[in-house]
């Protein structure tokens, strides 16, 4: 069958052979057809009996030369017969929330691509987070804008000459790779 005119070949359960434009050529089950974006989304292994795990796959229907029928199967969208683990699809989820929160949280607001490149780079080796546009190392330690050696207050005189050491290298390091653009 003919990839043009596929819309009602693409009804949820049926069992697809299919060669795409770029010459890929797998056997899958529909599990939607979502017409305004003309997008199927498959599942692959139910024809191979791959066991429990199974790719799904996002597929523009434009994308496919060619297609035959193989049968109709199960319902893929049967609660009964679902293969997705949610506990941890769920625990999943919940780590990159996590994960997306604390990146977000190590990304100054308001400050220049100098501050956040400092940041970052006693970020390397220290405990550091923002206090507004300051930069809180060890939780003891503030560095200031301009985020110069002498903007470093607080802490053990150790704690602040380690940052201080850090600072300078990286302003060097940034001057070095300014003077070669």
């Amino acid at each position: 069958m003919d990839a043009q005119g596929q819309g009602e070949g693409f009804a949820i359960g049926c069992l697809l052979s299919i060669k795409t434009t770029l010459g890929e050529e797998f056997q899958a089950q529909v599990i939607a057809f979502d017409r305004p974006s003309n997008l199927l989304i498959l599942q692959d292994g139910v024809i191979s009996g791959a066991g429990s795990k199974r790719n799904i796959r996002l597929l523009k229907a434009n994308c496919i030369k060619e297609f035959n029928y193989l049968g109709q199967g199960e319902d893929p969208l049967d609660i009964k017969k679902c293969f997705l683990d949610l506990n941890t699809l769920q625990s999943r989820e919940d780590s990159a929330i996590r994960q997306a929160e604390a990146e977000a949280e190590r990304i100054g607001v308001g400050v220049t691509p100098e501050a956040q490149s400092i940041f970052d780079a006693l970020a390397k080796t220290h405990p550091v987070r923002w206090d507004k546009s300051t930069i809180v190392v060890m939780n003891e330690v503030h560095v200031s804008s301009p985020y110069l050696p002498e903007s470093v207050v607080g802490g053990t005189s150790a704690a602040n000459e380690r940052v201080r050491k850090v600072l300078e290298l990286e302003r060097k390091r940034l001057q070095s790779r300014n003077v070669g653009q």
